[in-house]
């Protein structure tokens, strides 16, 4: 069969051909038939799914992006996907119910069976971005002092109602979490034999950590199910590896946009509307026009000295491209070290430390190769000064650079937000102030 694409579907859809549509979609894996309702536009999306199949409509659904299906609930209403909902996972449904109105999140919710209800209400308990509301509370546990075959009986009894059976918490009579076990270990040691000889120490997330740091070190881990526990390490619920990866990769396209200075857009770019693209731009714009008025300033004060030597100026973009790309360097590298854990806002002296033997080092280098080339062309005094200024700028901007995301985690702040833009505007006016205090020292102006 011809390999099937979102514009295909809207072309036969626009030609009226929606046997065609009907027939061939369900031949797909669900999978594929999301990804093509997701790149469709959302008129064709709700003529597209309404001609599925029940049953099979259901698991599409489940594999839809939260905006996707939020589009369809507006589009259809709550009574023709009441079914869909009510098959996703708990952590699926409040991830939904985010992106719908409150008048149409609570028709859904009212919807539910009273035991799925009482599962979705346990997620939205916990704050956005926190680890408890991407778990799932629906699991399978099991006891040290139940042997290898009571544990398996009671996974095929309870199994089908949980997210995953391939990692089994091991929690007391008082519910705190005390280990893991594979599903592995359980089915292939004798029958009679005690859970606590194969159970191993569990690695597990506080319900109120953030999601990012707990998802990067379940996949880190490759721990398929992490469990998830309060504050006396009674188990909660379990993080799955493919919901951490969901995790990681939504916080890593947004760090992403920040660093081109917009947000990311929540549908495909040729679906989100102009209002909607403008809107993932502007503010940043807003932002960096303001912190751009600092140059303006800085060159406002010095404008005396430049009349005096017209050849500084020449060498402004230079001094400010340098500055601007060494503090985004440091700044993506430490965003990244500490999306992996590996520093943390107590290593900001050690970071420090590092970027600023790490900008001297690149700052030595360049500045030679500035110190040379402006002393052949404008003279020994203008080559001291770019020189100087360029160690002092790499070494200033990767200080900088390597401390802000260190400064934006310790006060709650995305490390991205001190994205790219921010710290280059930053750098630029910090760059000029060196620049001509090194001008007027050397020159004598």
């Amino acid at each position: 069969m011809q390999t099937l694409n979102a514009k295909d579907l809207q072309n036969a859809i626009a030609d009226g051909r929606l046997s065609f549509v009907g027939r061939e979609l369900p031949e797909l894996a669900p999978q594929d038939t999301a990804a093509l309702l997701d790149a469709m536009d959302r008129s064709d999306r709700t003529i597209a799914f309404r001609l599925l199949p029940k049953d099979y409509a259901v698991q599409v659904f489940d594999d839809l992006t939260p905006t996707a299906q939020a589009t369809l609930i507006r589009s259809l209403g709550t009574v023709e996907v009441a079914d869909a909902f009510d098959n996703l996972d708990p952590d699926d449904r409040a991830e939904l119910l985010d992106e719908l109105p409150a008048n149409v999140a609570k028709a859904l919710i009212r919807s539910l069976s009273p035991s799925e209800r009482e599962t979705t209400a346990v997620v939205l308990g916990f704050a956005r971005g926190s680890v408890g509301r991407r778990m799932s509370p629906e699991f399978v546990h099991v006891f040290p002092d139940d042997t290898c075959g009571e544990a398996v009986d009671r996974i095929k009894a309870r199994g089908r109602d949980a997210e995953t059976i391939y990692t089994v918490p091991v929690v007391d009579h008082h519910r705190r979490l005390v280990g893991v076990v594979s599903l592995r270990e359980l089915l292939l040691s004798d029958s009679d034999v005690a859970v606590d000889e194969h159970m191993n120490p569990p690695i597990y997330a506080h319900v109120d950590e953030d999601a990012e740091s707990a998802a990067q070190r379940c996949i880190d881990r490759a721990i398929f199910a992490m469990p998830v526990v309060d504050g006396e390490d009674r188990l909660l619920g379990v993080l799955t590896l493919d919901d951490a990866a969901e995790v990681v990769e939504a916080a890593r396209d947004e760090d992403e946009a920040r660093a081109g200075a917009r947000e990311v857009l929540k549908t495909p770019y040729l679906q989100s509307s102009i209002l909607a693209i403008t809107r993932a731009r502007v503010v940043w714009l807003f932002v960096l026009a303001v912190s751009a008025i600092l140059t303006v300033n800085v060159l406002e004060i010095f404008e005396g000295t430049l009349e005096q030597r017209v050849a500084l100026a020449l060498f402004i973009p230079l001094l400010t491209g340098i500055g601007g790309n060494t503090g985004s360097q440091a700044a993506t590298t430490v965003t990244r070290a500490l999306a992996t854990d590996e520093v943390t806002s107590g290593d900001a002296g050690r970071v420090a430390g590092k970027e600023i033997r790490v900008g001297l080092t690149m700052g030595a280098a360049l500045g030679a190769v500035g110190f040379v080339v402006a002393s052949a062309v404008y003279g020994l005094d203008i080559g001291t000064v770019i020189g100087l200024t360029i160690v002092s700028v790499c070494t200033m901007a990767a200080t900088v650079g390597g401390l802000m995301p260190l400064v934006a985690k310790t006060v709650r702040v995305d490390p991205a937000v001190f994205s790219t833009p921010f710290i280059s505007t930053f750098c630029d006016a910090t760059g000029l102030i060196i620049y001509f205090t090194i001008a007027k020292s050397v020159l004598g102006i």
